[in-house]
């Protein structure tokens, strides 16, 4: 009787088999471990190059000097304020610049992707402008806005304002059709349509433009505050070249460069958390 049934029983105990087996649960502990872990690898690897090549002579120390002269460099500009004296004069340019941007170019993509007129109308000027840089234009803000804290932040809200603007048209043009012929189908007015259809679908290339411009606004702003201005971190950078202060030099492209993993890091949190709704595979 037991040989007879046993095929039956073996069947039964495997169809209510729940937890995953210890191997694998360790192969996705490993696995999640080391996708944290390979980008911090790649950094430290970078890191080490640059520490070991001035002091086995491939490179000149006056020029490059090793990893941890420009790391303790940083940490005594950080400890007198003068690096955070720089850091806020350009981050407050270049957060009022990109916040202004944000305000003006997401409605107005949002405007000329809806309606046709409004695009109509538009776009030459804007096919003009998008192809023209914003280092061009520089000279132009100078003359026109002064030296002063006006020309930066104008400047960064033309860098940033075309990114954006452009993704959300984008985003708002490509909104699948079947879900605006649903959502009306159901009634919803259009300030409504817009509020659950239309923008949440256009936030991943919204963003998509905000990442682009506050990247494209720091280094804008950078190379403003290099040509006129007595604080930034431009400023700082140039003041240490002029001086031959190497590891100041250093020490302020590192804070450029922390800025701008900053800024993307928390436009990707907001992403995240604004597009909770989508399906992830």
């Amino acid at each position: 009787m037991t040989a007879t049934y046993a095929p039956f029983l073996d069947a039964a105990s495997t169809t209510f088999e729940v937890p995953a087996p210890a191997p694998l649960l360790g192969r996705r502990v490993r696995a999640a471990v080391w996708r944290a872990t390979k980008p911090l690898l790649a950094i430290l690897a970078f890191l080490a190059v640059w520490e070991t090549a001035p002091r086995l002579g491939l490179v000149d120390k006056v020029f490059l000097p090793p990893f941890s002269d420009v790391a303790t460099r940083f940490v005594e500009l950080i400890a007198n304020g003068q690096l955070w004296e720089h850091l806020s004069a350009s981050l407050s340019r270049a957060l009022l610049g990109f916040a202004i941007a944000v305000a003006t170019a997401v409605p107005l993509g949002i405007a000329i992707a809806w309606y046709r007129p409004v695009a109509e109308f538009l776009n030459p000027i804007l096919e003009l402008f998008r192809n023209t840089a914003a280092l061009a234009l520089l000279p132009v803000f100078i003359l026109i806005l002064g030296i002063g804290e006006t020309s930066k932040v104008a400047l960064v809200l033309y860098a940033s304002a075309f990114p954006i603007l452009l993704n959300t048209i984008t985003g708002v043009r490509t909104v699948d059709p079947l879900l605006i012929k649903s959502a009306r189908s159901l009634g919803l007015p259009p300030i409504r349509l817009f509020q659950k259809v239309i923008l949440p679908a256009a936030v991943p290339s919204i963003f998509t433009g905000l990442r682009m411009a506050a990247a494209s606004s720091v280094l804008v702003l950078i190379a403003a505050e290099m040509v006129g201005a007595k604080a930034g971190l431009g400023y700082l950078i140039t003041a240490a070249q002029l001086n031959f202060q190497i590891p100041d030099m250093y020490a302020g492209i590192i804070a450029i460069a922390l800025v701008g993993l900053v800024f993307n890091t928390i436009l990707q949190s907001i992403e995240r958390r604004l597009s909770r709704w989508r399906v992830t595979s």
